[in-house]
């Protein structure tokens, strides 16, 4: 029987070890696990990228918004203060005092041997200044006010009574004036009082012993 010899066995043998040998295949894992983390790595980054490109369009959007509700704010507290001007003159044409209105008035309060020699008017006016809107550190919009004026008022009623006994008809003068409807919804209280009475004298215009008196009446304050 024939024997065989391999001359190459014990390198065919250093050859096989060094193919089974476990820190290659632990090289071949630990690359193949880098080129991994590498190519995750790299997907990663790429997606951030993404996000950011989408981040900054949403902060554009975000900022152009932003200016649009400040002008609209603006146009806003615009038209309020607009609105309040309006509404302020218009309460000041409606509630304005009317000397037709007065003197309608008194035409129609009329008294038996009383006659009315004069009519004086004192308007008096206070005003305070406007106080504009404002914002604060805290970007809180602080509301101004309208410039106001305080009305006074001061109606004066110079009259004369050529009664039989003078002066007797001063009194019912006074309530007449002040139970007048135009009286009553100026005033709403009695407010109508005798300021200056007389001694009795004989009338330039009637010849006939007579008293002269002043009526006082002072409307309620009010302000517009």
């Amino acid at each position: 029987m024939p024997i065989r010899l391999n001359l190459l066995a014990e390198a065919q043998a250093a050859e096989e070890m060094r193919r089974r040998d476990p820190v290659k295949r632990l090289l071949w894992m630990a690359g193949i696990l880098i080129a991994a983390m590498l190519t995750w790595s790299g997907w990663l980054q790429l997606k951030a990228m993404f996000a950011k490109n989408d981040l900054n369009r949403v902060v554009f959007r975000m900022s152009s918004h932003t200016n649009e509700y400040q002008k609209v704010s603006s146009a806003l507290e615009k038209t309020q203060d607009i609105k309040r001007k309006l509404s302020a003159l218009h309460q000041l044409a409606a509630n304005r005092f009317l000397n037709g209105s007065l003197l309608d008035a008194l035409q129609h309060t009329t008294v038996d041997d009383v006659q009315l020699l004069r009519v004086k008017i004192e308007q008096a006016y206070s005003n305070t200044e406007e106080i504009k809107s404002r914002t604060n550190e805290a970007q809180i919009v602080i509301r101004g006010r309208p410039a106001t004026a305080n009305e006074k008022i001061l109606i004066t009623l110079e009259g004369i009574d050529s009664a039989p006994v003078p002066g007797d008809q001063i009194n019912h003068f006074k309530e007449a004036v002040a139970a007048n409807p135009w009286f009553r919804a100026m005033t709403r209280t009695n407010a109508v009082s005798l300021k200056n009475l007389s001694p009795p004298q004989i009338s330039p215009l009637t010849g006939k012993p007579s008293v002269t008196f002043t009526l006082e009446c002072r409307l309620p304050e009010k302000t517009r």
